[in-house]
């Protein structure tokens, strides 16, 4: 990972080190065992500090459904290709807002008018303007 002008907390800094080496990562608390995706400090369950990393499967399901406004859209978001914002459930338990390729309008109405929600994603390690970061993918069955 490239020098960072920004100090990272550790569980951050340990968190980006993880998706350079191709795993993604959680944390797990020792006590109740609530997974915390992306990774805290403690434990938003219980309020545990004991927590550990865990390797994430990557298989999770979608939620909702937000599109990106297309005058709002950052130019720097046009190499993800079609996708939305959603609420992904990971199939550890954490729920998160995140980004979910493979979702334009047309197979958003497509799945709303099918079978809807929740659908199959799975995380994939996406590489950005000098770092990884973590997006999802629409299953190709979907």
């Amino acid at each position: 990972m490239s020098e960072s002008p920004i100090k990272l907390e550790k569980v951050v800094a340990t968190f980006y080190e993880n998706l350079e080496k191709g795993k993604i990562t959680a944390k797990r608390c020792k006590k109740c065992g609530a997974v915390e995706f992306p990774p805290v400090y403690a434990c938003n369950t219980c309020g545990n500090w004991d927590m550990e990393w865990i390797e994430i499967s990557g298989k999770a399901k979608l939620h909702s459904m937000v599109m990106p406004a297309p005058l709002s859209m950052k130019p720097e978001y046009k190499d993800l290709g079609k996708f939305c914002y959603g609420d992904v459930e990971i199939e550890e338990g954490a729920h998160l807002n995140a980004v979910v390729r493979g979702v334009s309008k047309k197979k958003r109405r497509e799945i709303l008018e099918g079978k809807g929600l929740p659908v199959n994603v799975h995380a994939s390690i996406y590489q950005r303007d000098g770092y990884k970061t973590v997006v999802f993918d629409l299953d190709e069955d979907q």
